[in-house]
């Protein structure tokens, strides 16, 4: 084996571990939290999906705005 493939392997090594440590770290992290910082990801959470639904409003309205457009278009070219 040359040293190439070896300075590789550990790169890849390394990059395993600390993906891998910060899953687990997340997980004891979200698990220990105490009421006041689990309130305030469920806050988070339902702040997120309520954007979510306004996000996709919003797209739904884009759409509707541009097939009337094409619509207004299509009329005046039939003039």
């Amino acid at each position: 084996m040359n040293p190439f493939e070896m300075v590789a392997i550990i790169v890849v090594a390394v990059m395993i571990a600390s993906v891998l440590r910060a899953k687990y770290q997340h997980r004891s992290v979200s698990a220990d939290a105490n009421p006041q910082d689990r309130a305030e990801i469920r806050r988070l959470n339902d702040e997120v999906r309520e954007l979510k639904d306004r996000l996709k409003v919003l797209e739904r309205i884009a759409v509707e705005k541009e097939n009337s457009l094409a619509k207004e278009i299509e009329s005046l070219r039939d003039r």
